[in-house]
């Protein structure tokens, strides 16, 4: 890894530089690497085992070990929250992630992540919820409403999509009738609800505690 930067600005911080250099002579051998990435660094975000590797062969490498979870967002507002979530369901390999709804979404936080997912679109929830019914998938809702059951009561199913609504708005009508649960997030403070990409994360991480086994505690 490289060293911090040795020069702090006037503010008194300074920033290590992310990733790796050029990569020393000689080369590896082998199509996953990528020569412009060993000629001239890599700073990626990425883990150390993908260092210099190809997107196409990080791609490949993690669809190996893909989840069984889905993560699926409403997009009508073109919310900010919609490429955090992407970064975080990149964290946990998930199978896919679903934009419902507008084709273009916010991808400024996704960190670029999205490369290595499998992002699908769909243009309305009937048919997000069609191809569920077809992939036998279900559709779990992450919202605050009378009939939602807690997060630490919740036994989320192996096969199953995290759908997330918009910030401020939550899910629309249409979506909470397309899902066969919904699971709330317990609060003790006083704001009225957390921030989707929040959510996101806790439901995406519970999902994970219950059944990977490199999660389970």
């Amino acid at each position: 890894m490289g060293e911090p930067d040795a020069n702090p600005t006037d503010a008194g911080e300074f920033y290590p530089p992310v990733g790796v250099g050029p990569h020393p002579q000689p080369w590896p051998q082998g199509d996953h690497w990528d020569p412009e990435l060993l000629a001239r660094g890599d700073r990626r975000n990425v883990v150390d085992k993908y260092r210099y590797w190809t997107v196409d062969a990080i791609r490949a490498d993690l669809d190996r070990t893909r989840s069984t979870l889905h993560v699926a967002i409403e997009n009508w507002q073109h919310d900010l929250n919609i490429g955090s979530i992407v970064r975080t369901a990149n964290a946990f390999n998930v199978a896919a992630v679903h934009i419902v709804g507008r084709r273009a979404w916010n991808r400024r936080g996704a960190m670029v992540t999205d490369r290595y997912l499998h992002v699908i679109h769909h243009p309305s929830v009937a048919e997000f919820s069609e191809w569920a019914a077809g992939a036998s998938v279900s559709i779990v809702g992450i919202e605050q409403a009378a009939d939602s059951e807690s997060l630490t009561d919740f036994v989320f199913p192996r096969a199953c999509a995290l759908l997330l609504g918009n910030e401020g708005l939550g899910l629309t009508p249409e979506a909470v009738a397309a899902c066969t649960a919904l699971v709330e997030i317990p609060q003790f403070g006083s704001t009225r609800s957390i921030n989707a990409s929040a959510a996101g994360a806790i439901a995406m991480w519970e999902w994970g505690r219950q059944g990977l086994p490199e999660m389970t505690l």
